[in-house]
């Protein structure tokens, strides 16, 4: 193995990584991967996006029979959350993605590298195995694509029993009575309700006087009211100083606040690049004051042939924008052409309801003196959110005041992850809003109320 040479090499395989070897190889290129972990699909697959959201849905499940089915006329006895069957479900599923991986790393002939990587010069990589094993290999082009960790904050100490982030809080083994979350993004509300509905008390903290900060502030005020009528309660504003264990619980402390006692903590305070170790600095990558290595327009770092993607470099932590630039980054070095649009790549929180940007926010566009026009349609007049029994929230589309193309759509509510694909395909080919409200929707359906909010942009919507 040492005196291999390969065309690209990327250190990394979760969902950048994996998709730029894919596509890299589809180029022709002789590829490799360099990656530690077991299974591969990185974070996203193994105790990220996947695992979470198979928790979600069968929480979810659980919650609707417990207090849902009823109305539809379906009735239970003696309804109980095996967690344990939940949690052997949440595995499975991330065990067979895994292979699915495995086995598309096998069909394009890309050479899996078990360890981890380090750049030794831009066109050497040294693999160090479990057991200690070093092999180096060389390659005209590398890619880095090590993703994120979980973001620390002062005075609280991660232990990974009592106080833990994402990972540990999807492995409890027991449903805690009373459980903290540090942090009203994505992450913390999504883990958030996952245990509220299984039985949890949950109390959610966020120094900011409002939830989901990345997200436009109606979808965030809207979600604090349906959420917190589904039992999570919130502590904004609330700046937490330090959380101490002791024996099996902790004290989460606030300023100006009185101590709140948890028998689990959950830090979701954010995400930070994961490079260490990897011999960047060594040789010339540039890194920027909060730890992303600078790349230029084709993810290409200050050292040629050396290139980054995804959560270590600017952009939204999100798994598909870092797929986006593996595929744009490869196709970019082969072929000279390669972009991604960062301002159609959608977020999604996956809470029921889900609430899903796109574009600008409202705030933004008052911020940067666009001129705008916006179009808000609520579910609760939508016949297919009806049907669902899912009527909380609504859409809301920004359009150019001069000009009608869509600069920002926003939704809360039922299916709103699938529904904001249309709105992202729509501002990526400069879109009006007028062209959204002429296209023909199906009936009874949920992107009915996408059509009709891009109507209410010139004040016309039929049904409300």
């Amino acid at each position: 193995m040492a005196d291999d040479v390969f065309d690209l090499v990327v250190i990394g395989a979760g969902p950048g990584g994996y998709v730029a070897a894919i596509r890299g190889a589809q180029l022709g290129l002789k590829t490799a991967v360099v990656e530690k972990e077991p299974i591969l699909g990185g974070t996203c697959l193994r105790v990220g996006c996947i695992p979470s959201k198979a928790l979600l849905e069968s929480s979810e499940l659980y919650y609707a029979a417990k207090g849902h089915f009823a109305e539809h006329g379906v009735k239970f006895d003696g309804i109980r959350a095996d967690l344990a069957a939940m949690m052997t479900r949440k595995s499975k599923v991330v065990e067979t993605l895994g292979q699915g991986v495995a086995g598309l790393m096998h069909k394009n002939k890309i050479t899996v590298l078990r360890g981890d990587g380090r750049l030794l010069a831009a066109d050497r990589v040294s693999v160090t195995s479990v057991s200690g094993e070093k092999t180096e290999v060389r390659s005209k082009h590398v890619i880095i694509a090590t993703g994120s960790k979980a973001a620390s904050l002062r005075g609280v100490q991660v232990d990974g029993k009592v106080v833990g982030t994402s990972t540990e809080a999807l492995e409890f083994g027991e449903v805690p009575k009373r459980f903290a979350v540090i942090g009203a993004g994505a992450i913390g509300l999504e883990l958030g309700s996952v245990w509220n509905r299984l039985g949890a008390d949950v109390t959610v903290f966020e120094y900011l006087p409002r939830i989901l900060p990345e997200m436009d502030a109606d979808v965030a005020a809207e979600g604090l009211k349906i959420f917190g009528r589904q039992g999570l309660k919130f502590e904004l504003g609330a700046r937490v100083t330090a959380v101490k264990v002791k024996g099996n619980e902790a004290s989460v402390e606030c300023e100006g606040k009185q101590p709140f006692t948890a028998d689990k903590v959950l830090v979701a305070v954010g995400r930070i690049p994961n490079t260490d170790g990897l011999g960047t600095e060594e040789i010339g990558v540039e890194i920027d004051q909060r730890g992303r290595i600078v790349v230029d327009e084709h993810w290409m770092t200050a050292v040629p042939g050396v290139y980054a993607i995804g959560d270590v470099i600017p952009g939204p932590m999100l798994a598909h924008k870092a797929e986006e630039e593996g595929v744009a980054c490869v196709e970019a070095m082969v072929t000279g052409y390669g972009h991604v649009n960062l301002l159609t790549v959608p977020g999604v929180v996956y809470t029921t309801p889900e609430a899903a940007s796109v574009g600008r926010t409202e705030q933004q566009l008052a911020e940067m003196s666009v001129p705008y026009r916006k179009g808000v349609f609520h579910f609760r007049a939508n016949a297919r959110a009806r049907v669902l029994g899912e009527t909380n929230g609504f859409v809301k589309v920004l359009a150019h005041a001069e000009t009608d193309r869509i600069l920002g759509v926003h939704i809360i509510g039922p299916r709103a992850g699938d529904l904001i694909a249309e709105a992202a395909a729509a501002i990526e080919f400069g879109a009006s809003s007028e062209d959204l409200a002429r296209t023909c929707h199906a009936h009874p359906s949920t992107p009915e109320a996408l059509k009709e909010a891009a109507l209410a942009v010139d004040g016309r919507a039929i049904h409300s």
